[in-house]
């Protein structure tokens, strides 16, 4: 850019000098070099015009449905049809959430009349979403180097994205699913002269007392001995935190990641877990085994992030409702951890569930960590990790 501007001022400074001869001397050749400096710029411009309309670019993808992380075939054409000569044309790419292997960005190709370049190579989606790929631009240059043209390629490939599917050989915070020790909580405490207590938010309607909550104006539940929890349950945050692509993709594409890369792993060893999110309402899926993950799978995909979402609120209603009750583990993906969630997890805790609080986040949460324990666990996901060892 800065050799373009120079060789401006350099054509100025010789029109400039071929005005000052004609004043000083005239003559047919000061006026013929005036002439031809003033025309240089003007055919310049001309024929750019001309290779806008004579440049043929096509491009094409085997499949607009693609999944994060997997390259796909990607096809894409330069064409000079005219009988002139292209000088100088590069392409820009949508290179902020995809990449193409072998297509560097800044060259530059000369195009002879009937000439083509042809590159049969593959495009590979960073994140989970739908976006454009693929050529951005066409940057056109003159021969003279004066003037440079962009113009943004018609019908630009728009790609489905579905999250990536990450496997881990293990899961860290628990060890083992089948390993998870048996321990006491508030409904498995027994005391020789206590039957009821008090109604607790994520206590099971079925399990109020009505005799004794009459008796006492105030709702009462049963004490459970000797039952162990045996569910397990998966949620995360639904909420969109930003307008700018750049900064709510990745995180979304990670949090979904993280989501898929835990049912997964549970769904392979045959664990049943239940699963929730929010989206305009609670929505909920059901996972026994590897066989019900396909349909979960196609659930995630589908799901689009919003900005008015809550995930406090959703684990409120799922708490106060008692569709945790029986959850021996509750695995939490979200993105931001505040005092009113870390309260209703370890009230979680208290009623006896394991709570694993995962925050997808580059930011420091070293004061929220220090408040966890053994059964309240928290762990922080950077937005760029790899889910191996973090889980």
């Amino acid at each position: 850019m800065i050799g373009m501007k120079m060789r401006k001022w350099f054509l100025l400074d010789l029109w400039v000098l071929s005005l000052a001869a004609i004043s000083l001397y005239g003559g047919a050749v000061s006026y013929g070099i005036f002439w031809g400096i003033t025309l240089i710029p003007v055919i310049s411009l001309i024929y750019l015009v001309f290779v806008y309309f004579n440049l043929r670019i096509l491009q094409q993808i085997e499949s607009r449905d693609m999944i994060c992380g997997q390259p796909m075939p990607y096809f894409f054409v330069l064409q000079n049809d005219s009988l002139c000569a292209f000088a100088s044309i590069s392409v820009n790419l949508f290179s902020s959430f995809s990449s193409v292997e072998d297509l560097p960005g800044d060259r530059e190709y000369e195009l002879l009349p009937g000439d083509k370049y042809a590159f049969e190579t593959k495009l590979t989606c960073k994140y989970r979403g739908e976006y454009e790929v693929g050529v951005k631009e066409i940057i056109m240059t003159d021969f003279f180097r004066l003037f440079r043209i962009r113009y943004r390629v018609p019908g630009t490939i728009k790609a489905l994205v579905l999250p990536k599917i990450t496997r881990v050989s293990s899961l860290n915070s628990i060890g083992s699913l089948s390993a998870l020790p048996r321990r006491e909580s508030l409904r498995e405490r027994t005391e020789p002269d206590i039957v009821v207590r008090d109604y607790a938010p994520g206590d099971s309607l079925k399990q109020i007392h009505w005799k004794a909550a009459a008796r006492e104006q105030k709702l009462k539940v049963r004490n459970l001995t000797g039952e162990e929890k045996q569910g397990i349950s998966l949620l995360w945050d639904t909420r969109r935190y930003s307008r700018d692509p750049k900064d709510y993709l990745p995180l979304e594409d990670k949090i979904l990641e993280t989501v898929l890369s835990l049912s997964i792993f549970m769904a392979e060893k045959s664990t049943p877990f239940s699963a929730y999110f929010g989206q305009r309402g609670i929505h909920s899926a059901h996972l026994e085994g590897l066989w019900d993950f396909e349909g979960f799978y196609r659930q995630v995909s589908k799901i689009q992030f919003d900005q008015e979402e809550n995930f406090q609120k959703t684990l409120l209603e799922l708490s106060e409702s008692g569709a945790l009750f029986e959850s021996r583990v509750i695995f939490c993906v979200l993105h931001r951890l505040n005092e009113d969630i870390l309260t209703l997890a370890q009230q979680l805790d208290r009623l006896g569930s394991l709570v694993i609080l995962y925050l997808v986040t580059d930011e420091n949460t070293e004061d929220y960590a220090r408040q966890g324990n053994e059964r309240l666990k928290i762990t922080t996901i950077p937005v760029d990790a790899a889910l191996e060892g973090r889980l």
